[in-house]
């Protein structure tokens, strides 16, 4: 009986830790600042493959690629740790290798561990063909009973994406030695993504057999030593099935801040490293390193509870916030006027920018919607949830500068814990607004769209709800092609601006930068990167 609101919490939580690692304010700056007082342009950065590359020569064997991580692999179980490059998912890659990898040159999936897949004219069945000869690193055989097996495995113990796998997939079956059919309830025209992300990182049958999980997979790596908050060393697998690797090992270590973590590439003490901190990404990128640089939309938003009692169940209060809240304000206050502010779901940067202009800031408006809510009862009182961290805080101050503006008196809620945070927002729904992200990927729009915006979903803490919405959710899963999904997302605007279900406050860039001396190392989905063939010149 009571089954439901233990995996609906044990969901939640995996999303909500994600969504608060892979926030633009996730990761402040320690007051190690550069003390540069630029202003990021729009425009000025490429995503993609940036800075300036040297040429290698021979690929070198031998060495240890240190990695300063964004945040820490507690587990290397995909169904515990939510793989992305911002919460240990380049770890758990290394280890399981992914059947599927992101292109983000040619942005497209295409097959990596898999030899091929295809889909059926409406979208609802795709077929996986696997290459022949493939083991785990246990010796055992990768084949389709092994990846059927691994993603039953995966939804029976609540991994990040049953969510949205189990309403969607209807059977998984292996009709032969090398090749799994799966069958869709909806047509879905991005479901290569799945098999790019944690579904798709397939676990060896010895790894579940005992009560003690046991990282064993078919990547390039095999777990070495992990000290947690210390290390983690991946050794190489010599049974690689692209070959043995180059390097002997990889070292993860999670920096405090960003700006320690691109000291550390700097001086040459990490070879390469993750940031998201706009005011760090914007020295790194115009220092000129080479790497994968990443847009990802709604990477900076208030999330508004619009339960019954909450004051955003109310829309004119929801529509009052997004006329106060100034993205560029807020930029200029937390990281002296760095990043990607902006109101749209999609920025200007986005090949999914849509001409559908957001609500802008209007304060007249916004005192009069206030005026009105306080004249049918509502106290103008809002609570606001963040960190405890310096940006954090400085963020909590100008959110409440912007809000009491226009009428609302705002209390602080700031909250030290991530733990306690994601217990508040996605447990006990103990909060009026609290910040976040969602981090929608060019990649796949749909994924965390419909993880934010649908009534059912475990990764709406507000509770908003809109038939329309949940139709063009559906609507966007199957959409083929550039044009249909740029209209859908056009009309997602349109609603979006209307019902307020988040007040957005800009996109977010994610920097994987290496030095000069690294190569071949292979970004993917969800700003993970692969190593399997990387190598350290001399």
């Amino acid at each position: 009986m009571k089954r439901a609101p233990r995996v609906r919490a044990r969901l939640a939580a995996a999303l909500a830790v994600a969504a608060m690692l892979t926030s633009a304010c996730a990761s402040p700056d320690d007051g190690g600042s550069s003390g540069k007082q630029r202003t990021a342009e729009r425009g000025r950065y490429e995503f993609g493959a940036t800075g300036d590359q040297p040429e290698g020569g021979k690929p070198v064997r031998g060495g240890t690629l240190r990695f300063a991580d964004y945040a820490e692999a507690r587990s290397l179980s995909p169904a515990v740790t939510y793989a992305t490059g911002a919460s240990g998912g380049s770890a758990l890659a290394a280890v399981y290798d992914v059947l599927m990898r992101y292109d983000t040159a040619a942005k497209k999936y295409e097959p990596w561990l898999a030899e091929s897949l295809h889909s059926s004219d409406d979208l609802k069945t795709w077929t996986l063909k696997l290459r022949d000869g493939v083991t785990f690193s246990d010796g055992t055989p990768l084949d389709a009973e092994a990846v059927v097996a691994s993603i039953a495995w995966y939804q029976r113990n609540k991994g990040a994406d049953t969510a949205l796998l189990a309403p969607n997939l209807a059977t998984t079956r292996a009709t032969d030695d090398s090749t799994v059919v799966f069958t869709l309830r909806n047509s879905w025209a991005t479901f290569p993504a799945m098999l790019a992300q944690a579904p798709g990182m397939i676990v060896a049958p010895a790894a579940y057999a005992s009560k003690t999980f046991r990282p064993i997979g078919a990547g390039p790596f095999a777990l070495g030593k992990y000290a947690p908050q210390e290390e983690m060393i991946l050794k190489a697998n010599k049974k690689y099935w692209k070959g043995e690797p180059y390097l002997d090992a990889l070292r993860f270590t999670w920096p405090q801040s960003d700006r320690s973590k691109l000291d550390a590439l700097n001086d040459g003490t990490a070879d390469v490293t993750y940031m998201r901190s706009p005011d760090v990404v914007d020295d790194a990128v115009h220092e000129g390193h080479p790497g994968e640089l990443t847009l990802t939309g709604l990477g900076n938003v208030i999330t508004i509870n619009t339960r019954d009692g909450r004051p955003g169940a109310d829309l004119r209060v929801r529509r009052a916030m997004a006329l106060a809240l100034d993205p560029k304000l807020d930029t200029a206050r937390a990281y002296e006027g760095k990043g990607l502010p902006g109101q749209e779901i999609f920025p200007p940067e986005s090949r999914l920018h849509s001409a559908v202009k957001p609500t802008g800031i209007d304060l007249g408006k916004a005192k009069k919607l206030v005026t009105e809510a306080k004249k049918d009862g509502f106290d103008g009182t809002l609570t606001y949830m963040d960190g405890t961290d310096p940006v954090s805080r400085a963020k909590a101050v100008v959110t409440k500068a912007m809000l009491e503006r226009v009428g609302f008196t705002v209390e602080l809620d700031l909250v030290s814990s991530i733990a306690d945070r994601v217990s508040k927002t996605y447990v006990e729904h103990d909060f009026d607004i609290s910040r976040g992200a969602a981090s929608i990927s060019e990649s796949d729009p749909y994924h965390r769209l419909q993880s934010v915006l649908n009534s059912k979903s475990y990764g709406n803490p507000g509770a908003y709800a809109n038939p329309k919405m949940d139709e063009l959710l559906v609507e966007l899963q199957g959409a083929r092609g550039h044009a249909e999904t740029q209209r859908i997302l056009d009309d997602v605007q349109k609603l979006f601006n209307e019902d307020v279900p988040v007040v957005n406050l800009g996109a977010s860039a994610g920097f994987t930068a290496w030095g000069k001396n690294v190569h071949g190392i292979v970004p993917t989905d969800e700003y993970m990167a692969l190593f399997g063939q990387a190598w350290i010149s001399k």
